[in-house]
């Protein structure tokens, strides 16, 4: 542990190579002093925009914005590229792959290599597969070869909703080190030491007293209050926004763990379960940590570029009309809730685009610290809420279409307690409309379009019974409109004759393949699904639904004329070599390979390190 703020590494996080165009690439990294950074391309005469973040008195989160000077930068080959902070050149050989004397990346056109993952929850016993990634990047550059030119995380990336008892400790040690700005108090009393915070935040959010309940619902005559964060892991829930940032540091950078000290933390609580839960996320974190510098090469040398899910924010994020009206009228939830998208704006949002169009906040955000370095966001939550470009695509072959399902949703105004959809008609609209006059195209949607039928049936049936929430009823199917909208639009004549939808959020993957049972265009739909990064569903308990749906839902099964999607012919592909499955609960991130723009090979790069394939000729 760094003891001193004059050792503080000058490097806290970073660099993170985030979109990449011919026009323009984008690096993010974190310093711990002001600087004057530039980025040179090597052997391409580029110039640097810089725009610098101030986060805390030892935090300085940095976008620069290479850009050439005269001709277009070139694409599908390796670009090389040095960092300069304070007319230093700074020593990148730790981020280094084989047989490179410096970081490198591609800036992609063609595809033919994506990585792509979702859920890495920092104390999830299984192994952060973005380490088994790295090593396969690496091997792959040893060899010469490219490796992946993009890597898509959608969805996940933080559980703000979901921390270790030890994490939060690191959070609050982080804060101290680096002085990282707090902001103005919220109305929420919590007890003064951290160590009594531990496993008992929820009991300090904020919930709706029993007596607003509606009558209709169970939760009234029991006379329980209902609590606005719904997340059955909110123990350690972050509340302040210095909170979700020290977070996303001790997730992204291996040099905020030198800055904190873990390994001889203790509970000092009395519970003997919560201290037997923090000794076994003490030993995740340490393990996670040891990673983190291996995943810091992997984002130095490909394209990252990120989407949100729930988790990001908190569980159950505007899943339904109802879980929105009760956070917007609570002033206190509203804060957490903002705090959480202002974090991934800063840490995740501005690099999909460059700041092309999140880089209008930066001016408003900054006018929100005050004279004594504290945040007050009422003024900056307008034009944060307002806000309505957190999707983006990218110009490549095929073309990248990247979906926000969280802050556009379906809302049902007949029933403000049923799932919302996860896109409303414009949204929905305007996809259709990026679909047409393309041969393949990729969809990112954190949620699977195509999942598995025998749990979205359970999922409908806790909705019917009045709870969404219990089972997280987050799926397309679940709303009529959005379905039905979603559906019609695939079976167009015009689509791209193949599509294929990366998501992830389920803890398990899987591979489908979509075509329409009438008509003769003869579009085909992917549905690949890779989840989690690091996390996993429980294996007995998929292993069962696995058998469920193939008994339920067979290809000559009656039920599936009761889907909404029965319209559309879905294949289910099972996983090549021994122990055959179609549902993979085992922490993995994907390995897409295409040919002519087409599905060519779906692999898992496990955590453990191993590689599994499905078999995409299966029928």
């Amino acid at each position: 542990m760094i003891t001193h703020t004059a050792n503080l590494p000058i490097l806290l996080m970073g660099p993170m190579v985030r979109r990449a165009e011919q026009t323009g690439v984008c690096i993010q990294f974190a310093t711990s002093k002001p600087a004057n950074c530039q980025i040179t391309l090597i052997n391409h005469e580029c110039y640097s925009d810089q725009h610098t973040v101030s986060l805390g008195e030892h935090l300085y989160l940095h976008f620069v914005i290479i850009k050439p000077i005269n001709n277009k930068l070139p694409v599908d080959s390796l670009l090389s590229y040095k960092l300069v902070i304070d007319d230093t050149a700074i020593d990148l050989s730790p981020w280094c792959y084989s047989n490179q004397t410096t970081p490198a990346f591609v800036i992609p056109n063609k595809l033919s290599d994506i990585l792509h993952g979702s859920c890495r929850n920092a104390h999830h016993p299984a192994k952060d597969s973005l380490v088994s990634a790295s090593h396969w990047q690496n091997t792959q550059r040893g060899n010469n070869n490219q490796g992946a030119q993009l890597l898509l995380l959608s969805g996940d990336q933080v559980y703000a909703d979901d921390v270790a008892g030890p994490m939060l400790l690191a959070i609050h040690q982080l804060i101290k080190a680096l002085g990282i700005y707090k902001e103005q108090p919220l109305t929420i009393e919590l007890p003064a030491d951290i160590n009594e915070q531990l496993y008992n935040r929820h009991l300090f959010l904020p919930k709706t007293p029993w007596q607003k309940r509606s009558k209709l619902g169970v939760g009234y005559w029991l006379k329980k209050d209902e609590p606005h964060f719904s997340s059955v892991k909110a123990y350690n829930h972050l509340i302040h926004f210095e909170e979700y940032i020290a977070l996303y540091l001790l997730n992204f950078s291996a040099a905020a763990w030198q800055c904190v000290e873990i390994q001889n933390t203790t509970y000092l609580g009395q519970s003997e379960q919560n201290k037997t839960i923090f000794n076994a996320e003490k030993t995740a974190l340490i393990d996670y940590a040891k990673g983190l510098s291996e995943v810091e090469r992997l984002f130095a040398n490909v394209s990252t570029l990120m989407m949100f899910d729930d988790h990001d924010v908190t569980d159950d994020w505007n899943l339904t009309a109802g879980w929105e009206q009760a956070i917007n009228e609570n002033p206190s939830s509203k804060r957490i809730i903002n705090n959480g998208l202002i974090s991934y704006w800063l840490f995740q949002g501005m690099g999909n685009d460059a700041l092309d169009k999140t880089g209008e906040l930066l001016t408003p955000f900054k006018q929100s610290r005050t004279a004594n370095n504290l945040w007050q966001f009422k003024a900056f939550d307008k034009p944060l809420n307002d806000f309505s470009f957190w999707h983006y695509e990218l110009t490549t072959i095929p073309k990248v279409v990247v979906l926000d399902t969280r802050t556009h949703r379906w809302r049902n105004e007949q029933n403000f307690n049923e799932p919302s959809g996860l896109l409303d008609w414009e949204r929905l609209t305007e996809l259709e409309e990026s679909l047409l006059s393309h041969d393949q195209v990729i969809i990112v949607s954190p949620a699977p379009v195509f999942g598995v039928k025998s749990i979205e049936a359970i999922q409908a049936m806790f909705n019917i019974c009045g709870q969404p929430l219990m089972v997280d009823v987050e799926n397309w199917m679940a709303h009529e409109g959005s379905a039905k909208k979603l559906l019609d639009t695939f079976r167009r004549t015009d689509t791209p004759n193949e599509t294929l939808i990366l998501s992830g959020d389920v803890h398990y993957s899987f591979c489908f393949s979509v075509q329409k049972r009438f008509g003769d265009h003869p579009n085909r739909i992917w549905q690949l699904t890779a989840s989690g990064i690091k996390n996993e569903f429980p294996r007995k308990l998929i292993n069962i639904l696995d058998k469920l749906d193939s008994i339920l839902y067979g290809p000559k099964s009656p039920l599936n004329f009761f889907t909404k999607r029965w319209h559309m012919e879905v294949d289910k592909h099972q996983t090549i070599g021994e122990g055959q499955k179609y549902l993979v609960s085992d922490s993995a991130i994907s390995l897409i390979t295409l040919e002519q723009g087409n599905l060519a090979r779906y692999q898992l790069i496990h955590g453990e390190g191993h590689l599994t394939e499905f078999d995409l000729e299966e029928q």
